[in-house]
């Protein structure tokens, strides 16, 4: 079968032949129809993921959409979300059937194949680690990206009565205000970025959703009222952020971790159905784009550089 392999650590993936995945007691053989591009695979192909470097050759990607092709438990044909760990990007894999969401009429596998680890980085990262409350100010730090422009949309959804968008992208936050953001703040204010995020929060910021540390984060440290919350789910600005003891002392700030695979599976797989049912009706959306397969090493390429929307790679042909 073809698949993205990576050959060296810490250069881009091949798109080439591989073994067949071969499917075992419990799990489902999977044609993949589309295969979601993520930060965290540049990270583990980097060797540099706390969970160590992965295998030389072996298959990227941590999750997929497709079709079952054979199973003990599941119904041929049946469309259904993979988070797989390894593998995603393939034409075809294995996943154990316990992990696997049947995916709703209504919404297509690549936007489904979206709400996967970025979706439930976002999601999960407001509600299960986050707990916002209803009639809170939310601040999405990186905003433009996908996971940002998720959490925006989730904010919403679930409850919050104000929220923020920050980004560097004008043309990004501008759809941030389309997806629903309230007010949007420039990443690139300098010095002043923590006196216009709270403006843009109007003097009260609850909870933040911060996928990139480093200066950003900082800055909503100081920004964040008395007894807020960080939730901390990336480092797209730097892995590293200097914070000052007082703003987190003094406001008995919760500045919290959060990995999605930390989460209880039966967590992850009703938090994921949610999007799925808002997708579904129209109420939350990604922009993604459909590449080939073949293409695995371009699309590397882009995602590095942040490319805003969300790169989905399709084994078969792309419209």
């Amino acid at each position: 079968m073809r698949a993205a392999v990576l050959e060296e650590i810490g250069k881009p993936p091949v798109a080439r032949e591989f073994d067949e995945p071969q499917r075992g007691r419990g799990q489902s053989l999977i044609e993949v129809t589309a295969a979601p591009l993520n930060p965290v695979d540049l990270w583990i192909s980097s060797g540099k993921h706390h969970a160590g470097a992965p295998p030389v050759p072996s298959v990227v990607g941590r999750e997929a959409v497709g079709r079952v092709i054979e199973s003990d438990t599941i119904e041929s044909g049946t469309r259904v979300y993979a988070p797989v760990g390894a593998g995603g990007m393939a034409e075809r894999l294995v996943a154990p059937d316990d992990e696997l969401v049947e995916l709703p009429e209504g919404v297509e596998d690549p936007l489904a194949a979206s709400f996967g680890v970025a979706g439930l980085a976002a999601w999960l990262g407001l509600t299960y680690r986050g707990n916002l409350q209803h009639g809170e100010t939310v601040l999405v730090l990186g905003a433009t990206g996908a996971v940002g422009s998720i959490a925006v949309q989730g904010a919403k959804l679930l409850g919050a009565g104000w929220v923020v968008a920050a980004g560097r992208s004008e043309e990004g936050l501008k759809r941030a205000e389309q997806l629903g953001a309230d007010a949007t703040v420039r990443l690139d204010a300098g010095p002043d970025l923590a006196d216009a995020i709270v403006d843009a929060c109007d003097g009260r910021l609850d909870l933040t959703i911060d996928p990139l540390w480093g200066e950003p984060a900082a800055a909503a440290v100081l920004a964040s009222s008395f007894q807020a919350r960080l939730v901390q789910i990336g480092q797209s600005a730097s892995p590293e952020a200097t914070l000052p003891s007082g703003a987190v002392r003094g406001k008995a700030l919760s500045i919290l971790g959060h990995t999605s695979p930390g989460v209880p599976v039966e967590v992850r797989r009703d938090a994921y159905s949610q999007m799925l049912r808002h997708a579904a009706a129209g109420e939350l959306t990604v922009d993604y784009e459909l590449l080939p397969l073949d293409q695995v090493a371009q699309a590397w390429e882009r995602q590095a550089a942040s490319p805003g929307r969300k790169l989905v790679l399709a084994p078969g042909d792309v419209p």
